[in-house]
């Protein structure tokens, strides 16, 4: 049903109940609410609903639809619609906007100024809700009703605040992006700019400002002698200071004390001291126009290069898809590719969408996506993000996403919206910024009039020096100094693997002083992996596979499947399976070629007669030399009881014998492997200063043995989800900041708890994307310490970029009374320099990677420990027979 359809599809009726003249309309027409409740589906929510709302004073009449969850709502005229809402809600029921979602593209309103000036105008539009503005990506982003207003307007509501919009995404063609790659150099300010330096220049050359000043070529102009030096001067200002006054005007209108406005008054109060004071002044008003123009381009140029980062992740997803269509190759838009389709990638070509191999192997570099350094190998059944490239092979993939809701798009999304968030620094830095330009505007007011009032001092001396402080009245560079770092930090982060949700996030890592770990999926692999195989008697590693292959092949149990997974690996023969039957708690009995076999637990092979005091090791292929019965008769053989089966728990691992009823034929020791990286990344940590802990449910014996091979300080095992939440708010009242690194969904309580809360492996996993303040995209620990870098280095710029900035202006505006600042060197010093410094300086956050923090370096050990390498299938006491 659209808009303009009745709710309940009726023809309108008059009292007799005829149908009425739809030309006499009802008057409270223009008094009714149409809204969409989904949740009210049935009659007695629709009860609920409609008594909710008839407390409204106002309301005259409701209807409910459970059946499509609208309600129809007619009023006096005196109820406004946030009044309805909040009436359907405190019922228990959402209300749906019927808005339109837009972005608009506006390049030029690169600062908060221009975003306040922006949101002004905006907010004057009927019907315009949830604005929110970015000006450190030159977007804005709103919702507005289509029945109260239109595009254009809101359009035309930017641009009368003196802000072009290239393009908006709800455009026929193109999106919001399509006009931000225009140059700032190239511009029609930019040729202004051009034309108006050159005047200034033939002005020096015919009326230098050092000479007297009635030398030079004069022409009389309204009966006073202007020299044509000056006339181009003048010129000058009338060509560069066309977009000065355009902005001044619209800030004005807007009541936004700007520097747009505050250059204005300049210009315009120099050109006015020599008009109408005969004040000399116009060099310094064309010289002032000329610089100012060039500062705000060179702002431009240096907003661009930060929202440079933004747009190279938004150029990674390929523009076009082949996708197979009745068994032919056909080239679309890859937005026009439907779910469930199947697209052909080649070698060096990008993924178009998200979706899962079908049909050949490659290697595909993800790093576009999750950052990982290495190629990661596909086939079939595995699992490709848009963006990535496909090495040197050939896959089929079926699309599993729907356009702009693939893993890159989401990135985009939350990377754009992480822009707009503001931390707490930069509201402060805003707040300052509210006091900090009333105040400067005074004093400089008191200059300019001041000494010329009270002891009679040179007018034309200190207007200047009062025009002077004007210029430096603008704190922009003092209040972009940390959106612009936010911002490089965040796309930086996001080309690394690591997606930050917001300036506040990153901020707030830099300060984390503990960082608290779940075990299993985190500092583990999450997967559980055979790590030891010991065969005994006369059997060998391949007789111990084969027999545990046949005996957990029918068994659902994690444990069982690990051992399947290095049976097959090793490539063993199949054994004839009957009989099978799991032994609760134990572990499992079958039929093997005739034979009955036993998998499981020590406890298991003690009832059934067993001495696992006394075994034999097989040392030379499996057969028992005479060496080794030497050996074990002097040796008391091999103790499986005292030593090997405690050395391999101890170790963190899973023990399962292998055997009949009277042969035991092996050990298999079964792990969920601790990540190759997961022991570096602990030790740059400790560098750093950061105390480190781990918070598992796992039994204290494997998370002691886990935390101790990692290095981690302090292990807390056993923990249901509250006790996590618990330890977390224990480490919070011990640090200032604290991070939990879990997987997303199982620790979410934690994470929600902790400073900032870290999701591993987020990439394709909605879930964990919008769980986390951060999120690590490929499934690798050892982005971390280069998170805890970035962060760090972010707040020393930060607080580079605000104290010189502000410490620059405070210097200039007091050596301003004493003639030491020229208004030329206020304008490049304190306007455009400091701008463009504080841009470059937060640029510097684009060379942090993750090699930095020396996070992928192999790891360190301290020499092989025995039952630890996956490789080395001996028994330990074995290792010394020979």
């Amino acid at each position: 049903m659209t808009r303009d359809d009745a709710v309940d599809g009726s023809v309108p009726v008059d009292d007799s109940g005829t149908a009425a003249d739809t030309d006499e309309r009802d008057p409270r027409a223009d008094a009714s609410l149409d809204l969409a409740v989904p949740e009210m589906d049935c009659a007695s929510c629709a009860s609920k609903v409609e008594g909710s709302v008839s407390d409204v004073d106002g309301v005259i009449d409701i209807d409910p639809y459970p059946t499509t969850g609208r309600l129809s709502v007619a009023t006096d005229g005196t109820v406004d619609r946030e009044a309805v809402v909040a009436a359907v809600e405190s019922a228990g029921y959402a209300v749906e906007d019927d808005l339109e979602s837009v972005t608009l593209s506006v390049p030029e309103m690169d600062c908060a100024s221009c975003a306040g000036k922006v949101t002004g105008a905006l907010e004057s539009v009927q019907g315009v809700r949830d604005l929110d503005t970015h000006p450190t990506t030159g977007r804005v982003l709103l919702r507005f009703d289509p029945d109260a207003t239109t595009l254009a307007a809101v359009v035309s509501a930017v641009e009368s605040a003196g802000y072009e919009v290239v393009s908006t995404s709800l455009d026929a063609e193109g999106d919001a992006g399509d006009g931000d790659e225009r140059s700032v150099w190239r511009s029609r300010r930019a040729y202004a700019t051009y034309l108006a330096a050159v005047l200034t220049g033939i002005g020096l050359v015919l009326a230098n400002p050092l000479a007297p000043a009635d030398a030079g070529l004069a022409v009389d102009l309204f009966g006073r002698a202007v020299r044509v030096g000056d006339l181009a001067y003048l010129a000058a200002v009338a060509v560069g200071g066309v977009a000065v006054f355009r902005n001044g005007y619209y800030s004005l209108r807007q009541r936004s004390l700007d520097i747009d406005l505050l250059m204005s008054v300049a210009i315009l109060g120099a050109v006015a001291a020599g008009v109408g004071f005969d004040e000399p002044l116009y060099f310094e008003a064309a010289t002032l126009t000329t610089l100012f123009s060039v500062s705000e381009l060179l702002e431009g140029a240096a907003m661009d290069r930060a929202r440079d980062s933004l747009r190279e992740l938004m150029e990674l997803s390929p523009t076009e898809a082949t996708v197979v269509r009745d068994g032919d190759e056909e080239v679309v838009p890859a937005e026009a590719v439907d779910v469930g389709e199947t697209v052909v990638v080649r070698p060096g070509e990008r993924v178009p969408r998200d979706g899962t191999v079908t049909d050949g192997t490659s290697a595909v570099n993800q790093a576009p996506v999750t950052g990982e350094s290495v190629p990661v190998d596909k086939a079939p059944g595995d699992e490709v993000f848009a963006g990535t490239i496909v090495e040197g092979g050939y896959l089929e993939v079926e699309v599993t996403t729907e356009a702009g809701e693939d893993t890159l798009s989401q990135v985009v999304d939350m990377v754009e919206a992480a822009q707009g968030e503001r931390s707490e620094r930069e509201q402060f830095v805003e707040r300052f910024a509210s006091y900090y330009t009333p105040v400067v505007v005074g004093f400089a007011l008191v200059v300019a009039l001041g000494p010329p009032l009270a002891v009679g001092a040179a007018w034309d001396t200190y207007v200047l020096y009062g025009l002077t402080l004007l210029v430096l009245a603008c704190p922009c560079a003092f209040v972009i100094s940390t959106p612009v770092t936010v911002v490089s930090g965040i796309t930086s982060a996001a080309r690394n693997g690591v997606l930050i949700k917001g300036g506040t996030h990153l901020e707030a890592m830099g300060d984390v002083e503990a960082v608290a770990f779940d075990k299993t999926g985190t500092l583990t692999k999450g997967e559980l992996t055979v790590t030891d195989v010991i065969p005994l008697g006369d059997n060998s590693q391949e007789d111990v596979l084969r027999c545990a292959r046949g005996l957990e092949l029918r068994s659902e149990h994690p444990i069982g499947d690990a051992i399947v997974d290095r049976a097959e690996a090793a490539g063993v023969d199949d054994r004839a399976v009957d009989d099978f039957e799991a032994v609760t708690g134990k572990g499992v009995r079958a039929t093997l070629d005739g034979t009955p076999h036993y998998a499981g637990k020590p406890g298991l092979f003690s009832e059934l007669g067993f001495d696992l005091s006394h075994v034999h090791a097989a040392t030379d292929g499996g057969v028992v030399t005479r060496t080794s019965r030497a050996m074990c008769e002097r040796n008391n053989c091999l103790d499986l009881l005292s030593d090997t089966v405690p050395e391999l728990q101890a170790a963190g691992k899973t023990v399962v014998l292998v055997g009949a009823e009277d042969d035991l034929e092996g050990v298999i020791a079964v792990a969920d492997e601790v990540r190759p990286e997961a022991r570096r990344t602990v030790e740059r940590l400790r560098e750093a200063g950061v105390r480190t802990v781990m918070l598992t449910g796992d039994n204290e014996r494997t998370a002691r043995a886990v935390g101790r091979e990692v290095g981690i300080d302090e292990v807390r095992a056993e923990l249901l989800p509250d006790e996590k939440v618990a330890a977390v708010e224990e480490l919070l009242a011990e640090h200032d900041g604290v991070a939990m690194v879990g997987d997303g969904v199982n620790d979410a309580p934690a994470l929600a708890t902790a400073t900032v809360g870290i999701a591993m492996g987020a990439a394709g996993t909605d879930t964990a994307l919008e769980t986390a303040d951060v999120a690590l995209l490929a499934d690798d620990l050892s982005t971390l310490p280069y998170l805890r870098t970035l962060a760090e280095r972010a707040n020393a710029i930060i607080r580079q970029n605000v104290w010189t900035s502000l410490a620059a202006k405070a210097v200039l505006a007091a050596a301003v009374p004493f003639g030491l600042v020229p208004i030329w060197f206020a304008v490049l010093a304190g306007d455009a320099g400091m701008t463009v410094g504080v841009t470059a300086n937060a640029s510097r956050l684009a060379r942090v990677s993750p090699t930095d923090s020396d996070a992928g370096a192999a790891p360190v050990t301290d020499g092989p420990t025995p039952g630890d390498e996956p490789g080395d299938l001996s028994p330990p006491a074995a290792r010394t027979a020979e």
